[in-house]
């Protein structure tokens, strides 16, 4: 299913989880995996322009391919690139020149670790601007799933009725096909800021109902046939029902678009619901921003629907 999968590490416990999901699916989908450690990450700026001569960045490779080196071992086909750089520049750079089809990242700041606990929902820069810009879907995992036990059964996918939301979602159903999955799209009417309630009973009960028949209308053809296929609407805190929408259902995986207020992804910076959601979920959060097909053996259309047959066989 992922054919090129790039995975952004620091070599320490914050990406751990990220990584075990990338070596995971690099050895199911026979994938390539180029592992990406950007020393601007650790390293202080004014070093950097000496760590190629020095030889600095070989002992850095050299580490990354230690820590993992029990991991690896599965795999054939993987590179360690490690290089100096602006990490999400980098990031960017690598994953388009090798065209890859998934970027995994974890939280990647030792401020994440230190902060998480006072400030809900915080992120590195890293992370934010890569989900922001990559054309390929960026898999955000902060939580850690057994190894070898990253199987999607149960997808939520979030929407806004952007059109970025609408990737997300069709995306969400090429991987519900994909797998036999099941898919719930989800819309939360905000009833209001900072949990304070603002609208009344009758105007939520009315957007409920509205929401419904949009989602009804917008994504039902398209959806049609995915086993378990449901869609939702209800009010609150739109990170908080997300997740507890992920947790009743069990998910796999959630997906969701850049909050997207503006309409090109370029200028959208990540979202406070995805940050939140993202690092705060037990399983993986996708971010899609943009049409992007699976390299499965079939081939879709902007709706998510199949069109034709590449002559690859499905995993």
């Amino acid at each position: 299913m992922f054919k090129d999968i790039l995975l952004a590490i620091t070599p320490s416990e914050l990406c751990d989880c990220a990584a075990d999901a990338a070596f995971h699916f690099a050895q199911r989908f026979e994938s390539r995996l180029v592992v990406v450690h950007v020393c601007g990450m650790v390293q202080g700026w004014g070093e950097m322009e000496f760590l190629e001569s020095s030889g600095e960045v070989g002992r850095i490779k050299a580490s990354v391919e230690e820590y993992y080196k029990d991991k690896l071992k599965g795999l054939d086909n993987y590179e360690i690139k490690v290089v100096p750089g602006v990490p999400h520049a980098e990031i960017l750079r690598i994953a388009r020149k090798m065209n890859a089809d998934l970027i995994v990242m974890g939280p990647h700041t030792k401020e994440y670790a230190e902060m998480r606990v006072r400030q809900w929902g915080m992120a590195g820069s890293t992370l934010e601007q890569v989900s922001q810009k990559a054309r390929c879907p960026v898999m955000i995992v902060a939580k850690s799933t057994p190894y070898g036990e990253h199987n999607f059964l149960n997808i939520v996918a979030a929407t806004d009725f952007s059109e970025q939301a609408d990737c997300a979602v069709f995306y969400g159903g090429q991987i519900a096909r994909h797998y036999k999955a099941g898919l719930t799209v989800f819309h939360c009417v905000d009833a209001g800021e900072s949990g304070r309630v603002s609208l009344g009973q009758e105007e939520i009960r009315r957007s409920i109902e509205t929401a419904k028949a949009n989602l009804e209308e917008r994504y039902g053809d398209k959806l049609r046939g995915i086993k378990g296929c449901s869609f939702e609407a209800w009010e609150g805190m739109p990170a908080m029902e997300i997740l507890k929408l992920a947790r009743m259902r069990e998910a796999d995986l959630i997906l969701m678009a850049h909050h997207t207020r503006e309409a090109d992804p370029e200028k959208a910076f990540l979202g406070s619901t995805v940050v939140q959601v993202a690092l705060n979920s037990t399983c993986p959060t996708m971010s899609v921003n943009r049409h992007f097909d699976l390299r499965c053996g079939l081939m879709y259309d902007q709706t998510g629907e199949v069109v034709s047959e590449t002559g690859m066989a499905a995993v």
